[in-house]
C-alpha cells in the first residue's frame, strides 16, 4: 500500500493497492480531499475558492472522493453551507483552481473532443442543495482519469454543461496504478 498525506487547509489521502498479476487482487485506488471555501483574496489561501459569495459562501465546505479499480472509478461530491434549494452544475476540470475562474481550464474529457460536452464523456456531479444548503452527487464511470489531466472540481451556477463558474476546488485526483 502506498499512502501520502497533505495537511493544512486541504486534507487529502491517496491510497493504491492490489496485485496486477494473474489471480491477484485487482488494482485499486482511492483519494479523498476536503476544504472550506474562501475568496481568492483571502489572507489564508484555500484550495477551495468561491467566486460568488451568495451561492457559495466563505467557510462552506466541500469534500471529493475518488475510488477506482480495473473496472472503472466512482467520484463523489459532498458540500455543506451553500445557498439553500439551488440547483448547481459540477464537473471535473483539467487544471487546478486560480484567482481567475477560467484558470481551471475546460472539462476533463475521457475522449478529448471539443464538440462532445456531455455526461457520458465527462465527469458531471450536478446536485441540488437541501434547505440547509447541503448537497451530494456521485457518478460511476467505466474508465479512469489520465494521470495529470484532471486538477479540480468546478461548481457552476446551474446544472448541465455550462453556466457561470461560482466556485472551484483543486483536487489531487489519481489515476489507475497500472
Amino acid at each position: 500500500m502506498v499512502a501520502a498525506m497533505v495537511t493544512g487547509a486541504l486534507a487529502a489521502a491517496v491510497f493504491a493497492a492490489g496485485g496486477g498479476g494473474a489471480g491477484a487482487a485487482a488494482d485499486c485506488y482511492w483519494m479523498r480531499a476536503e476544504a472550506r471555501f474562501a475568496p481568492p483574496t483571502a489572507f489564508v489561501p484555500s484550495p477551495a475558492i468561491t467566486y460568488d459569495m451568495d451561492l457559495v459562501p466563505a467557510a462552506a465546505s466541500i469534500a471529493v472522493a475518488q475510488r477506482g479499480d480495473d473496472s472503472g472509478m466512482t467520484v463523489e461530491l459532498s458540500v455543506e453551507g451553500l445557498a439553500p434549494g439551488h440547483a448547481y452544475g459540477a464537473h471535473v476540470h483539467q487544471k487546478p483552481c486560480g484567482a481567475d475562474p477560467q484558470a481551471a481550464g475546460g472539462h476533463y474529457q475521457h475522449v478529448v473532443d471539443p464538440q462532445r460536452a456531455d455526461a457520458g464523456n465527462e465527469v458531471w456531479l450536478d446536485f441540488t442543495t437541501t434547505t440547509a444548503g447541503d448537497g451530494r452527487a456521485a457518478v460511476r464511470k467505466a474508465w479512469g482519469l489520465r494521470a495529470g489531466e484532471a486538477g479540480s472540481v468546478v461548481i457552476h451556477d446551474m446544472p448541465g454543461g455550462a453556466g457561470e463558474r461560482v466556485a472551484c476546488f483543486s483536487v489531487p485526483f489519481t489515476s489507475s496504478p497500472r
